[in-house]
């Protein structure tokens, strides 16, 4: 059995009300590759005719308001559940058969050939992003997830080529960047890092050497990629969403950066509110050409940039409705500030369906 999952309606005027200032980024929740990436109920693929045609159409709204839209695109790997794949006759699988804490299922090791595909997926999924009028892709290699999965030692336990040195463990990111710019030019790709996370079991004993050689073969490669997305240790998923204990607090991006040395552009996230981001492009960041990405505030406010742009104190945000299935509540009931909504007389009030 095969259920496919693709966008609702109610998600068109989700990502076109966050593009509501022109020329604001718009970076996509994560769509998976392939249905087998499709690891838990409600979770959008970017793979069928129907699933591309619903992303189109909220691709284009965010480019009527004039702004720019990128898809990330994932593998879940073990992070998926398990059940729902064996509902729909499809195989949990990772790097390696190494378990996901509190989850009873130990997952397949990926075989050559399924790892050939994984990455024949990344390309075909960029391509029907673009051609669904995409800006570009973000390859999804944090977090835990599929392409973190092998970069992880204590997750890969592989000793083949994909699996053992820290060259081995990087060359399925390394292969999928390098396919997807030639499918679709570095200028439309970027790659999302979270070096410091734990979440998922993603937490890494050798972080600086691993993120050194990852980022000196990326430039190696002497593509322009759009641009490098990191999560500082301050963003980690599961401090943040999950309670669990912080970790790696006080350590900072910085060697990246000075490896990267302004190749192109750099996107951090790390719980910021407007004042913590202009502080830290302006102090921490000065020397380097980067960017500050919100997400939990971009939920509670539309309205976003223009509040950051009018000095507009942001909304909070709900964080018992984050994760509700196919409803207005807690997605599209946030409204816009009085002062966006005097500016922009002809805005549809995002109270009313």
């Amino acid at each position: 059995m095969t259920m496919i999952t693709h966008p609702l309606p109610l998600m068109e005027k989700y990502y076109a009300d966050r593009g509501s200032v022109p020329g604001t980024l718009v970076i996509s929740e994560a769509t998976a590759i392939s249905h087998i990436e499709e690891g838990q109920a409600n979770n959008p693929g970017f793979v069928s005719d129907s699933q591309v045609k619903a992303w189109s159409k909220i691709i284009d709204a965010v480019h009527a308001n004039g702004s720019f839209y990128f898809q990330q695109i994932w593998g879940m790997g073990r992070a998926s559940d398990p059940g729902h794949l064996t509902e729909r006759g499809l195989p949990y699988r990772s790097s390696s058969a190494v378990p996901m804490r509190g989850v009873g299922v130990t997952p397949t090791a990926l075989t050559e050939d399924e790892i050939l595909e994984t990455i024949q997926n990344f390309v075909e999924t960029a391509k029907r992003a673009i051609a669904a009028g995409a800006d570009g892709v973000e390859i999804h290699s944090a977090h835990g997830y599929l392409l973190d999965q092998f970069l992880t030692s204590s997750v890969n336990q592989r000793t083949d080529k994909w699996g053992g040195s820290i060259e081995n463990r990087s060359r399925l990111t390394l292969e999928v960047a390098k396919a997807v710019v030639k499918a679709i030019g570095a200028e439309r790709v970027a790659i999302r890092f979270s070096p410091y996370a734990g979440f998922q079991g993603s937490e890494k004993t050798d972080s600086v050497e691993l993120y050194t050689h990852l980022i000196a073969e990326l430039k190696k490669m002497k593509f322009k990629f759009a641009y490098l997305s990191l999560v500082e240790a301050t963003g980690d998923p599961g401090a943040l969403v999950r309670g669990e204990k912080a970790i790696n607090i006080g350590k900072t991006l910085d060697f990246i950066l000075e490896v990267w040395d302004n190749y192109s552009p750099v996107m951090v996230a790390g719980g910021y509110q407007p004042e913590s981001a202009a502080r830290a492009v302006e102090t921490h960041y000065k020397n380097w050409d980067v960017m500050v990405a919100f997400g939990r505030y971009f939920i509670s406010n539309p309205d976003l940039v223009f509040r950051i742009q009018q000095g507009i104190p942001l909304a909070p945000y709900n964080r018992p409705t984050f994760y509700l299935q196919k409803q207005w509540e807690g997605y599209n009931d946030y409204p816009f500030s009085q002062e966006y909504l005097k500016a922009h007389p002809n805005a549809v009030h995002p109270m009313t369906e």
